[in-house]
């Protein structure tokens, strides 16, 4: 497994809720690339609760949403938009979990349409989420104007 460089850290502005190390608020994900997937360990908190010791529903659909994101940067080279998600929650998840595991990959592509499926296990190994991500990707020129997005390598690759 190869922890993924954040290919945004120092871009001016960057404060993505999920994923920039810079936003105090943010859920601050990190990821790594395991064979056709890529993974993402995080540790909940009762800040991003719902219910009583319950990880929220819409933190949960980000989590899952951001992974989505993270499996078009490292293995197509690109960037893009969410179209369409739809989720499955199966079964409840503890913000007193020590750490969840969220995994996706690509399942299909459609020209610009790629379908990416993901899940969050909690400690135990349990499937407690399930989502199908249409991600609508751009040429990499686009993504370079409209993302600032140069390109997504691991710890082991030469800039």
């Amino acid at each position: 497994m190869k922890k993924i460089i954040n290919p945004w850290k120092g871009v001016e502005g960057y404060r993505c809720f999920a994923c920039s190390p810079a936003n105090p608020s943010g859920l601050h994900m990190e990821f790594y690339e395991d064979g056709d997937d890529v993974v993402c360990f995080w540790k909940p908190t009762v800040l991003q609760q719902g219910w009583l010791d319950t990880l929220h529903g819409g933190i949960q659909s980000t989590l899952a949403d951001e992974l989505a994101a993270w499996v078009i940067a490292r293995k197509l080279q690109t960037a893009g938009v969410t179209s369409k998600m739809e989720i499955r929650f199966l079964r409840s998840i503890s913000t007193r979990d020590a750490r969840l595991t969220i995994r996706g990959r690509i399942r299909e592509r459609k020209r610009n349409a790629v379908f990416v499926d993901t899940e969050i296990y909690d400690s135990a190994g349990e499937l407690c989420t399930r989502a199908e991500v249409i991600y609508f990707v751009t040429a990499p020129e686009r993504a370079r104007e409209a993302f600032h997005f140069e390109g997504c390598r691991t710890e082991d690759e030469p800039e």
